[in-house]
Order: structure tokens, then sequence, then C-alpha cells
């Protein structure tokens, strides 16, 4: 558990939530492309090298004893990408991520001058439980990045509290396409961890959120009927795809057997449209010329600085962003608590578990 109080963590601003967010052709070119391009791979192979990892990004670390493996977090969601590095990685659809209405929200969501497009992405699945709390994705500081740091460390950092002086401003509009009613929302504690939560209930098609999801616990919330969330054979390198007998339909895959089909009534897709904001010209041009970064040296040398005046004895690994020792030691000091208040038609994973 924290040796201190936990902190905090809540956004710039309460989330703004707006609707037709895409026009029917970028929509329908999109799910075309995912068809097309597909299939995708689980998000846990995509993102974490280890168990550990994954508990680091989570609310909540778990009890004293407990070895986490993979097993824990399986859930059949899967991941692609659209655009990286401020780039779109497919032309026929480089108006959605070069989007000038986006621009128009963003900077008006921080009342900033500038905003740069940074990152799509997309998560796919059918019938899926959640196991996660909630969690904030994986906050960037200049110098430190996706470019060159586990998501888990990012996440790690963002709730220290240790590096907010670098810390970029972001902003993402997130946008949900599910036809289901069984689950399928989006629980948000806009107010911090500890607050009551927000949700945005299903059925959503072409709604979504502006957000700073990096400051802001969140979680998807299970969807689907609950004998189908979790597929016999599921992997992790399971992959998941468009059904080639079905016009519409989608499966999942493990080493080229399809261990499930999913119905297009059934498929979640959420878009994630990211942003870097910059409140003014001098803010621009120090993030752009790298004129006050962070290095992976102050990093761990600030995270040992500040464990050991802590009073935590501990030997300096000679790889500290992959030794899974070390990663536990920062997830029980940084872990911020997991939330507490989850809406009665969305409960938490342990209140899922008694409930059954």
């Amino acid at each position: 558990m924290p040796d201190q109080t936990p902190t905090v963590i809540r956004p710039v601003a309460e989330p703004r939530i707006v609707d037709a967010v895409y026009n029917h052709d970028q929509h329908d070119r999109i799910v075309r492309l995912v068809r097309e391009k597909g299939p995708w791979e689980m998000i846990l192979a995509q993102h974490f090298s280890s168990a550990e990892e994954v508990v680091a990004t989570l609310a909540g670390a778990l009890p004293e004893g407990v070895t986490p493996t993979f097993d824990m977090f399986l859930t059949p969601n899967f991941r692609g990408t659209l655009a990286k590095y401020g780039s779109c990685l497919y032309p026929e659809i480089e108006d959605c991520f070069l989007n000038q209405k986006f621009l128009d929200m963003v900077r008006g969501y921080w009342k900033a001058d500038y905003a740069s497009p940074d990152n799509m992405l997309f998560n796919i699945n059918g019938a899926c439980q959640s196991h996660d709390p909630a969690h904030v994705d994986g906050t960037t500081f200049r110098g430190i990045n996706l470019r060159n740091t586990p998501l888990y460390m990012l996440n790690t950092m963002g709730k220290s509290g240790l590096f907010q002086k670098w810390q970029s401003k972001r902003a993402q509009i997130v946008t949900w396409f599910y036809k289901g009613t069984i689950g399928g929302g989006f629980t948000y504690w806009p107010n911090g961890q500890f607050a009551e939560p927000a949700r945005v209930a299903a059925p959503m098609w072409n709604r979504g959120g502006v957000v700073e999801n990096e400051m802001m616990f969140h979680r998807a919330e299970a969807n689907g009927p609950i004998d189908q969330r979790m597929p016999k054979g599921l992997a992790l390198e399971s992959l998941f795809g468009a059904d080639p007998d079905v016009a519409d339909g989608w499966q999942i895959t493990t080493g080229g057997e399809v261990i499930q089909k999913v119905p297009a009534q059934e498929m979640r897709l959420m878009l994630h449209w990211a942003a870097e904001i910059f409140m003014d010209y001098a803010e621009l041009k120090m993030v752009m010329e790298h004129t006050d970064d962070l290095t992976h040296d102050q990093v761990f040398d600030t995270f040992i600085k500040d464990l050991r005046a802590r009073g935590h004895s501990f030997e300096v690994p000679s790889d500290p962003i992959h030794d899974q020792g070390f990663i536990q030691l920062l997830t029980n000091v940084y872990d911020t608590g997991s939330p507490r208040i989850y809406p009665a038609e969305a409960p938490g994973p342990h209140q899922q578990q008694l409930a059954a």
C-alpha cells in the first residue's frame, strides 16, 4: 500500500460529451480500413512485457503476496494504430486525423492557443469482460514518452506527482460505436478517483467525449452476453479481424483457428484521437526546441532519491525500467488508490466477483 495520502487525479476540465463526432463517410472508411488491414493484436500483447507492468497502470495495487500473471488480465480486447508520431498511417482517412473540428474542440477545452494532432488508434472487441478497476492513460513528458519509455513507467511518473514541471498538456477525443444493449458504457471520475463517477451509457453510436485521459481515471465497462465474454481458447496471441463469411461480421482467432464469431450487433469500436496542447507560443517553442527535456537518468535519480527519503531500502537495479522487483516497488509506493464508488449499472471488478 502507499505510504502517504494518495494523490487525487483529476483533469484540467470536465469532459465535454458530444454527438455526431464523425460524418457517415468517415465512419464507413474507418470501418472498411479496420476490416481490410486486420487482424489486430490484443492490447495486452502490444503494450506490456510483464504482468507487473499491467498492475502498474491500474488503480490499486494487488494484495501483498499475490503474484500477478497475464491470465489475470486476459480479455478479448484488441487495438490498432491509425496515426502515430503526428502522421496518419493510412492516406484514405487522413481527413479524420488532420481534423479541423477536433483541433477547435481541444483548444477550446484547454483554452489554449495551439494544438497539434499526435496519434489516433482504435480499440475493438465483441462480448468482453472488464477486469479494469479504472486507469489513466500513459502520461507523457518533455523528453519522456511512448517512443522511448514503457506505458507503465509513464503512468507511474504521472501518479507520483514528481514530474509535473515536465508533463505534456494533452487532450483526446474518444468516440464510441456500439449498438449492443448489454453493458458497454464508459465510466469516468472527473472529480478524482474517490469522488462520484459519471457515465456515458450504451447504446452509443458516434457519441464521444473531449477529455484529458492522462489525468482522469476511467474504464470501459463490460459488454455483451455474459457467457460470451471469455471465449474458450483465448490467449495473448489471439487476433481480432473480419469474418470472411459474413459481410459485416467479425471473428477472434488463436493460432489460425476461429474461437469466436462476433456479430456486428455485438462489436464495440472505440476511436481515440489525441493531440498535444500548447498554451501559448513560448510553450510551443520550448517543447519543439527541446530546451527543457527530461532524461531517463533524471527520472530514475528522482525516483531513487524520493524512495530513500521515504525510508525504503533497496538495491538499485542495473536495468530499472524492466526490473520486475523495482516495478513492484514503484507500484506499491506511488499507487494512487482505486475508485471507491462505481455506478450501480456498472459495478467494479471486485463487486462483480461478489455478485457472482
